[in-house]
Formats: C-alpha cells, structure tokens, sequence
C-alpha cells in the first residue's frame, strides 16, 4: 500500500502542481487571443496535507493579429479592451505568473512545475502558445504532462463537469463567478487537494 509523503519534493515525482486556468477569445490557441490567465501552486503541510496557495493572476491585452471570436467573448463576458480590465501585454502578464512559481519550486525542493487543470489540455495548449509568441526561454512548466481534475473528479466524484465535481466533493460553487479565470482556478485547486488529501487520507487508514 502506498504510503504518501509528508513533503512535496517527493509527493509527485519531483514536480510541483500548479493549477492554472485560462480565458480566450476562442479555442485555437495560435490563432486565437488569451484573456486572462491565473495560477495557483499547491503547497504541503507538515502532515502532508496539500493546500492551495497564494493566487497569482493578469488580464491580458490581446496580441497583434489575435482573433477574437464574438461567441467565445459571449460566453466568458469579457471586454478584451475595456479600461478597467487593467490588462497587460503578453509577455509581461506570463512573466508576472512565471516569476511566483519558480520561487514556488524552489522553496517546495520541486524540479519543475507540472500544469493541473480541467481539462488541461486546452489551457497548456494557451499556455505554450503564448510562451512560443513571447519567445519566452525559461518555462517553469512541464512542457506535456498535466494532472486533469475532470479524469480525477470522475475517478473520485463520480464528475467530470467541474461545477458538478466540485459539489460532488461537498465544496462550495457560485454559478454566478464561474467563467473568471481567478474562480475557476481556486475551485479547481480546492477540487484537486480534496481529492488528493482524501486519497492520502485512505492510504493512512489502511496501513494502520
């Protein structure tokens, strides 16, 4: 029976989870612009419960060339240039994500970062995108592996929609916030460590 770690080093091989959430104006993410993006790293207690951490999060100015597609921005409520939105170039908006997270794996004595996400793929797929365009050379993130909390909430919760996994985890969801980067982040963050702590916790009771 596997006995989980009581430090984050070692819990996932060496890399730190970071869930991370995105929105776009559209879903081809080298054609289309990335809106908003937020990241929060997982931190472990010294009982070996994991936690979310401190939320890190930009509003993005739409690239040069980018397409915004007028169904997608219908669906998130975002107005990619509306003043208060106090967004950021590209560049700077990852490099602002980026700078937490590298400190993020060096104080948990991680490696490297690994994405997790709902469906993540879309979200690393952002991601890269927008690292390639930025010509960014330092990427803290695994640049394929992900941990998706639609696979593990339909293991653990019997849910791969996220609202309906997180509810299935007895968490609280707000209909109303959902679509945000930032709200969908710390959702899926609380959804991955109950997840992961109810498994520690079964492991525990079993080697008892």
């Amino acid at each position: 029976m596997f006995k989980p770690p009581n430090n984050m080093a070692t819990r996932f091989r060496g890399y730190l989870p970071v869930v991370v959430d995105v929105e776009t104006a559209g879903f081809n993410a080298k054609t289309d612009a990335l809106l908003e993006i937020a990241a929060i790293p997982i931190v472990m207690d010294k009982e070996g419960v994991v936690h979310p951490g401190e939320t890190c999060s930009r509003h993005i100015i739409p690239f040069s060339g980018a397409n915004l597609d007028e169904s997608a921005l219908a669906f998130n409520g975002i107005d990619p240039y509306h003043p208060f939105r106090f967004a950021v170039d590209e560049k700077k908006g990852m490099l602002d994500i980026f700078q937490p997270i590298r400190k993020a794996v060096k104080a948990s004595g991680c490696t490297r970062a690994i994405l997790v996400g709902h469906n993540p793929s879309f979200d690393l797929g952002f991601l890269n995108a927008a690292i390639k365009r930025c010509h960014i050379k330092r990427n803290p993130f695994h640049p394929f592996s992900t941990f998706d909390t639609a696979t593990l909430g339909g293991l653990a919760c019997g849910q791969t929609v996220l609202a309906r996994a997180v509810q299935a985890a007895k968490l609280s969801w707000d209909e109303s916030q959902a679509h945000s980067a930032i709200y969908d982040t710390e959702r899926t963050a609380a959804l991955f460590c109950a997840i992961v702590n109810r498994w520690r916790d079964f492991n525990l009771s079993s080697v008892k």
